[in-house]
Formats: C-alpha cells, structure tokens, sequence
C-alpha cells in the first residue's frame, strides 16, 4: 500500500511554508509521496481575484522541482464548481485503490472541521493529518494524526499584499516562483 499525503489549497502563490508542511509530514509519517492538490473553487472560501489556474500550476511546478516526491495532483482543477474534498476523496480512492490517503490540514481547518461537507462520510475515507498554526486551536473530536512542524508563520494572502506593495517575497517563496511572478507581472508587479 502507497502512502500519499495530499496537501490541498490555492497556491496562490505556493510559498516556503507549504513546502515546510508538505517536507515535515512526508518526513515524520514516512509517506511515499506528498500531492499538492490546487483547487478550483473552495467552498469555504469568498471567490477571490485569482491568478489563473496555468499560473497557479506553472508556480506549483517550479516550487516542488527537484524533490522527486512531491507531485501535483490536478483532479480539482479538472472540476468544474465547488471543490468538496469528500467527492474529491471518493474519486481518487476509486482511480488509485492501493494507495492511503492522509490529507494535511492546518489548525485553521480543524476548527473548520464540523462545517466541511459530508465529515463523516469523509472520516471514513480518508485520514486527516493536523498542523499546528499559530492563533489557532487543535481540539477536535475528529480523528486526526497530529504533526509538530517548525513555526513559519506565511500565508499567500500576506505574500499577495507584500508584492502588490513593492516588499521583498525573498525567503518566503523559492526564487524560482519569485522569478514567475516578476516575469509575468503576477500581484500587481
């Protein structure tokens, strides 16, 4: 049995923190394989000016070049509408029977937890990975495997900010994605 970490989200732009969260639980779990998972449309989030998807995907690419273990799953781009990950995690239990699925969540989405669609159908099916994230509580009574990670406190929303005011993204993002963003005028370059 392979076991795959899918760590879904926006990557609007992927930084260095989900690099952290991705390295650290394919580390502490011993996992096979992490997949960065983009999604279309969250449904627990507002629609927001996005870059589009090819972007998002080509950041991605550039992001995890080089780690042989890191891979991008696209199955929720493929989808049209809301994103809900109990749907998603039927499909890929279906295309991909030998594999476990553990699904990284940060501290955020586990308060979140009894407002996602269908959780206890999806509890079933998949394994919920926790990591910490700061001003944000762990306490669930969900089954969740708890992973201490180093405290990296980014988000892409905080890195949208800082590029559309001119700051520095260095050390935040890979250079590569920083490269990207540059070139293609990306946040309001």
């Amino acid at each position: 049995m392979k076991k795959v970490g899918i760590l879904g989200g926006t990557f609007d732009p992927p930084h260095n923190g989900h690099l952290m969260i991705a390295n650290e639980v394919y580390d502490k779990l011993k996992l096979d394989e992490v997949w960065f998972m983009p999604n279309q449309e969250p449904p627990h989030k507002k629609k927001s000016e996005r870059v589009e998807n090819e972007d998002r995907l080509e950041m991605l690419n550039l992001a995890i070049e080089g780690n042989a273990s890191f891979k991008i799953q696209t199955i929720e781009l493929e989808r049209k509408g809301p994103s809900f990950t109990v749907d998603t995690m039927k499909l890929l239990n279906t295309q991909y029977p030998d594999h476990e699925f553990y699904f990284i969540i940060g501290a955020d989405m586990i308060e979140y937890l009894p407002k996602w669609h269908e959780i206890d159908e999806l509890i079933k099916i998949v394994q919920f990975v926790g990591v910490e994230r700061p001003e944000y509580s762990q306490k669930t009574d969900y089954p969740i495997i708890y992973v201490d990670i180093p405290a990296f406190d980014v988000s892409s929303s905080m890195i949208r900010k800082r590029v559309k005011e001119g700051r520095s993204v260095r050390y935040l993002l890979p250079d590569e994605v920083i490269g990207y963003i540059r070139e293609k005028h990306l946040y309001g370059t």
